[in-house]
């Protein structure tokens, strides 16, 4: 039984499996974004319960990996960290002034591009052709959702479409960073959440970020703990980084791509969102732009 468990974690089997729970939290993770202005607490304020809930529970393995953790050299380390506080502060700004469909596509459906474009600058690494026409759907999705205002329904400006977009490239340099420094699961959280954490923290107490503590009760933030901190903060930043090392960086990052129709469609029974067809059709562009660069993955 030990054998087989371990040859499952050493599969892509569970790397597909584990990748896909992801999805379902990043949906999560753009719904509760835009619920943040629907709350008492500020976007620091989350921002602490997402850092903080994944760095209590960790915090007893820092011990035992700390040998590892001072092996990332530094600029790995500063990719990592991108994905944490500046990654959190960027994307609440950009949703505050856009839907819930703009906030999931322009950040988890461009990711294919930012890393794309990220390894390009960082690496040399060249994009395989056969992931060109694939890539151009993606960005031919994105251009589209930002020219694309549901009817209706949420006004989507245009600077906080560019803000998402400044996101998702935060997001794919986190997620080179988090292939280049070599690092398990575990390993990555605790470098991810402790260090946003105390950066975080410094941040609120000089009064650079806002913040509402004490302004609202354990029933208003609960939500906010189930999602950003068990969901987003410990559970897909743990699954993300061991899908990467199952799947690899891209292939993990185009699945991940694929949550801006889940959390779209949740968004019009939630929030009332609307949908037009302009909206919908640009999101399936994504979405089949996403599919295909999967399957080149597959093919490489």
């Amino acid at each position: 039984m030990r054998a087989r468990l371990s040859n499952f974690g050493a599969s892509k089997v569970s790397g597909y499996l584990v990748i896909s729970a992801v999805v379902l939290i990043w949906a999560g993770f753009a719904l509760t974004l835009r619920a943040i202005g629907k709350s008492p607490l500020s976007a620091a304020d989350v921002g602490l319960i997402r850092f903080a809930v994944p760095a209590l529970c960790l915090l007893p393995f820092l011990r035992s990996y700390l040998a590892q953790l001072r092996r990332v050299r530094f600029r790995d380390l500063l990719l990592v960290l991108l994905g944490g506080v500046p990654f959190f502060l960027v994307a609440s700004a950009g949703a505050r002034s856009t839907s819930t469909a703009h906030v999931s596509a322009l950040i988890a459906g461009t990711a294919p591009l930012s890393v794309a474009l990220i390894s390009f600058l960082l690496e040399k690494s060249a994009i395989p052709k056969k992931r060109w026409f694939a890539l151009g759907l993606i960005a031919l999705g994105a251009v589209g959702m930002i020219a694309t205002q549901p009817a209706g329904g949420t006004h989507s400006d245009p600077w906080g479409c560019l803000t998402l977009l400044f996101a998702s490239l935060l997001w794919g340099a986190y997620t080179v960073g988090v292939r280049r420094a070599g690092l398990d699961a575990i390993a990555n959280a605790l470098i991810l959440t402790v260090l946003s954490l105390m950066i975080l923290g410094a941040l609120s107490l000089v009064g650079v970020t806002e913040s509402h503590l004490g302004q609202f009760s354990w029933r208003e933030a609960l939500p906010f703990v189930l999602v950003q901190g068990l969901g987003v903060g410990l559970i897909a930043t743990v699954g993300y980084s061991f899908a990467i090392g199952r799947l690899g960086s891209s292939r993990s990052a185009v699945i991940g791509s694929l949550a801006p129709g889940l959390s779209a469609v949740l968004a019009v029974f939630i929030f009332g969102e609307a949908l037009n067809f302009a909206t919908m059709a640009c999101i399936a562009v994504l979405t089949f732009g996403v599919i295909l660069a999967n399957r080149s993955l597959g093919k490489n």
